[in-house]
């Protein structure tokens, strides 16, 4: 695994949450070799025993169980040990979600636009239909999110203790936390906070800006003290993790907030070629470069 990004030009990746624990000795035998840097771990890394397959979601601090946020907390324990061990300054993670007791809105509108059930060629509609699903979300949210922030501060001072940094990622769908509007209160607990920072998804913020709930480059002006890194991928045909440069990222506008400690992660399809791979870096190289 680890040679062929190599072989594709890459000699800093990031380690997805899709690595399995039958992966793990050949991936630091690797770095020990100085074949390749890890320049982040996406929680979960490694996977939990008996899973097999990428699983971000499998456990969430917004959990209104206790069992499920001490899992999560327990996992992200782990891949921040991990991320030690590999020489990485930072994880990726995931924070949850808002759940509905009667089933969720949001789920149920995308099932709905798969169905053909939705006017989806009609974009004023959609932002409506949008908008109206995230003004529910939003008043289910409270509780959720003090649940998820309540349980960074025994992480934050776990990775504290390993000078990690907890790279908190924007997310796609509306029902996930954080919401876009409640980012930088990530960044407000002094001491408890310290180890926090915002990890912008490209294609996430495309995705919602499309949607007509979000400025992308808004979200980023307001968390660009606090930036870590970025996810880059485009976003063509409504999906994203596409080919940089064939899709509708504003790139140019992206690389104003991009500066030279920032981790940059090409996250792309597991669908694409080798030679798309290739054409993705390529693309972003000239773009950092103009």
């Amino acid at each position: 695994m680890v040679r062929e990004m190599v072989d594709l030009g890459f000699d800093r990746i990031e380690l997805s949450h899709g690595i399995r624990l039958t992966l793990v000795a050949g991936i630091i035998q690797a770095v020990d070799e100085g074949l390749v840097t890890i320049s982040s771990v996406h929680n979960f890394c490694p996977l939990p025993p008996g899973i097999l397959s990428p699983a971000p979601n499998l456990h969430e601090p917004s959990d209104p169980s206790l069992a499920g946020i001490q899992q999560w907390y327990r996992y992200s324990c782990k891949t921040i040990e991990f991320a030690t061990q590999v020489g990485a300054p930072l994880m990726v993670t995931h924070l949850g979600s808002v759940g509905f007791p009667l089933g969720n809105p949001v789920q149920r509108t995308e099932r709905k636009m798969r169905k053909g059930r939705l006017p989806t060629t009609d974009p004023h509609r959609m932002r409506e239909i949008w908008r109206h699903l995230l003004t529910k979300v939003t008043r289910r949210a409270p509780s959720y999110w003090q649940r998820v922030r309540e349980t960074l501060v025994p992480l934050n001072a776990f990775a504290r203790r390993h000078d990690i940094a907890i790279a908190c990622e924007n997310r796609e769908r509306l029902d996930e936390l954080p919401l876009d509007a409640a980012v930088s209160e990530l960044f407000t607990g002094g001491e408890d906070s310290s180890q926090l920072k915002y990890w912008h998804d490209v294609g996430h913020a495309q995705l919602k800006e499309q949607a007509g709930v979000i400025g992308h480059e808004a979200l980023l002006e307001a968390n660009q003290a606090n930036l870590a890194g970025f996810h880059l991928h485009d976003v063509r045909d409504g999906r994203d993790h596409s080919v940089p440069g064939t899709g509708t990222v504003d790139f140019e506008m992206v690389r104003r907030f991009i500066r030279p400690e920032h981790v940059l992660v090409l996250e792309l399809s597991p669908r694409l070629s080798a030679e798309e791979v290739s054409a993705s870096k390529r693309y972003l190289e000239g773009v950092l470069e103009g």
